[in-house]
């Protein structure tokens, strides 16, 4: 009986330990707060259909772009866009099962540049060779920097800010200057002194995602890549699926979700027809939680778990 109940006890503990994914996401008008999708295997997506944080914080009070990392303690850490202008900086919050979050804050990354338009997209990124988290975003100062079409207040650069504890912070800095408006960028870290930046293209009539490659997760980055996907696309979110990696986006203007692989971010190949994203979803952050994290979610939003869990 006795060694019954330990074979039992391991096999659960074995089944909560696996990895899922799960992907950070956001309805429009977004004013609703935070979503999530789930897959087993990052090509097929599930949507819990459940609001887990409601923004409080901003101008505006939406919760936009969605960005989440798991830090080495097991915490998760949050940050999204609070307000289309006017904020000077986002929403953070931290949460260990992503069902109960800590109180919201607001941080003000950019109040040192009053003339500063908005914040975009903070996108969280755990720096494990430095122990510490990055976070950049897009920012308009206006006349700071030359502009294509696009108009004064629509000339993004990306900056960024590292911290250890979500309560001290690095001076902002500059991220990325690529010469042309840039937002929405995701890093990814291949191996040790080999990044790779995924970034939106934002000039008029471009519009597109582009990668570029650095040493090191704060860059410099480098060699901007021509665009892999159409125009009118952005939002990237990677997951690394194997030996490859899926890039999604969201195609704007055909309300759809594509997708595209690869395994160097040289050679990139449409694999819209073998993934599947639910209606609705919004730019957010792929990353992994183990299913025990995914059940208390299902949990929560009233799904029987012994049915659609593998």
């Amino acid at each position: 009986m006795k060694r019954y109940l330990v074979i039992l006890i391991v096999v659960f503990l074995s089944s909560c330990s696996k990895e899922v994914y799960l992907f950070s996401s956001f309805h429009e008008p977004a004013d609703q707060g935070l979503r999530f999708l789930y897959s087993y295997d990052g090509y097929k997506w599930n949507d819990l259909n459940k609001v887990y944080l409601k923004p409080e914080i901003g101008n505006q009070k939406v919760m936009r772009d969605p960005s989440i990392v798991k830090g080495p303690d097991g915490t998760f850490h949050l940050v999204w866009t609070s307000s289309w202008k006017g904020d000077k900086g986002f929403g953070y919050a931290s949460s260990k099962d992503l069902v109960n979050w800590s109180e919201q804050k607001f941080l003000p990354v950019m109040e040192h540049e009053p003339t500063t338009v908005n914040v975009w997209a903070p996108e969280l990124f755990y720096d494990q060779d430095n122990e510490q988290f990055i976070i950049i975003w897009a920012s308009t100062i206006p006349f700071r920097f030359p502009k294509k079409l696009e108009e004064e207040d629509n000339n993004h650069r990306m900056y960024y800010t590292t911290t250890k504890d979500f309560k001290s912070f690095s001076p902002t800095k500059l991220f990325i200057d690529p010469g042309f408006s840039v937002i929405d960028a995701v890093i990814v870290r291949r191996k040790a002194n080999d990044f790779v930046l995924v970034l939106k293209d934002n000039t008029r009539p471009m519009r597109n995602i582009k990668v570029a490659f650095g040493t090191s997760a704060v860059g410099p980055y480098t060699n901007v890549s021509e665009p892999f996907t159409g125009n009118f696309t952005e939002g990237p979110s990677v997951a690394k699926v194997g030996d490859e990696y899926l890039i999604y986006f969201d195609s704007y203007r055909d309300k759809k979700y594509g997708s595209v692989k690869t395994s160097d971010f040289k050679t990139f190949t449409d694999a819209s027809g073998q993934t599947s994203v639910p209606v609705g979803h919004k730019h957010g952050t792929i990353f992994k939680a183990n299913k025990a994290i995914l059940k208390g979610l299902q949990r929560t939003a009233g799904i029987d778990t012994a049915k659609v869990n593998k």
